[in-house]
């Protein structure tokens, strides 16, 4: 092979991104330098971050340049090989991009176990399972008792808030958008109460819903969404209750500002109800991530974490899919396979 297919950024979107954002471009096959690795990609993670690095603000990681490589991590096989640490054949991850080859200095790169699904590297025990359970033990405090509510439950990264708080003994409730993926959070997940928020044209609608599934309040909310989750869900929050802010994709499309100011009663509920509301971004917890995967590896293998993947084919269906995912299209994990 003397090409490579990847995936750039053809302009900055103007609200939720179009396909008129991205072009295929072909290139000639990279060649790896000293210390570095030729890698041949064979599964894509498509993540709801990566919406942010499209825009040109500054923000806790780069953004992604006019005609760069939209960023991401993946996993591949590798094909060529100028370090010690590495053979032909290795199956590995790192940041690939979405890219069908990449060029990666070995340090950037991680062995992966043969005997779990590649892909399990991206999602479960990946970036978004970390994220998850950092940030619970990081933040959450969990109280066997408790409650905890999480939207965009059966994404990779609120299935996997879900499961690790029901072990612990909390009353779980997942909001998710339809009732098919109301029955995955209670069926697959475990989740003790689903509520679909399509079902509910505003906040107050949603919170009558909440309240009925949470008739003691609610002490953990791991936000992944904003909007009118975020609006029902505030007002319900116990004294000393904690706000895991991970995610806000309900604005990722841009931020109406042109209705009423909320924040002085956002202000307010924090205060007056002692509330723990901690932002979380994964990059501070890297030096966690071996003990992540010495304590939820095994599980996985074992079938007592549950994880969902939605599976695109081919590199140039990722735009598509990633928009798809944006507006709650997908089911678990988004993966491209090459």
């Amino acid at each position: 092979m003397t090409q490579m297919h990847r995936i750039t950024l053809a302009r900055r979107p103007q609200g939720m991104p179009v396909p008129e954002d991205f072009a295929l471009e072909a290139d000639d096959m990279p060649v790896p330098g000293d210390g570095e690795v030729l890698v041949a990609v064979t599964h894509l993670s498509l993540d709801p971050y990566m919406r942010g690095r499209m825009d040109d603000v500054k923000s806790y990681a780069p953004s992604v340049g006019l005609g760069e490589v939209m960023t991401g991590q993946g996993v591949g096989r590798v094909l060529a090989s100028n370090s010690k640490g590495f053979a032909e054949g290795d199956l590995v991850t790192g940041i690939t991009g979405w890219s069908s080859h990449a060029v990666l200095k070995a340090g950037e790169l991680r062995k992966l176990d043969e005997a779990l699904p590649p892909s399990t590297a991206l999602g479960v025990l990946g970036m978004p399972g970390f994220t998850a359970w950092a940030g619970l033990n990081s933040f959450a405090d969990l109280k066997a008792g408790e409650t905890l509510v999480v939207g965009a439950a059966t994404g990779p990264v609120g299935s996997m808030v879900g499961q690790i708080a029901k072990a612990r003994g909390l009353r779980t409730i997942a909001i998710a958008g339809g009732p098919e993926k109301c029955a995955l959070a209670r069926d697959t997940f475990g989740f003790d109460a689903a509520i679909d928020h399509r079902a509910h044209q505003d906040a107050r609608s949603l919170r009558a819903a909440i309240t009925e599934a949470a008739p003691d309040g609610v002490d953990v909310y791991w936000e992944n969404v904003g909007g009118k989750l975020l609006h029902a869900t505030l007002p319900l929050m116990n004294v000393h209750g904690r706000i895991v802010v991970c995610g806000t994709i309900a604005w990722y499309g841009g931020v109406d500002t042109g209705g009423p100011d909320h924040l002085p009663a956002v202000w307010r509920q924090v205060l007056v109800k002692r509330l723990r509301v901690s932002g979380m971004i994964i990059f501070d917890h890297w030096a966690d991530f071996p003990a992540f995967l010495a304590e939820m590896t095994p599980k996985v293998a074992k079938g007592e974490i549950a994880y969902l993947e939605d599976v695109a084919q081919g590199l140039e269906n990722a735009p598509a899919a990633f928009i798809a995912m944006l507006q709650g299209g997908n089911t678990g994990k988004q993966i491209v396979a090459l």
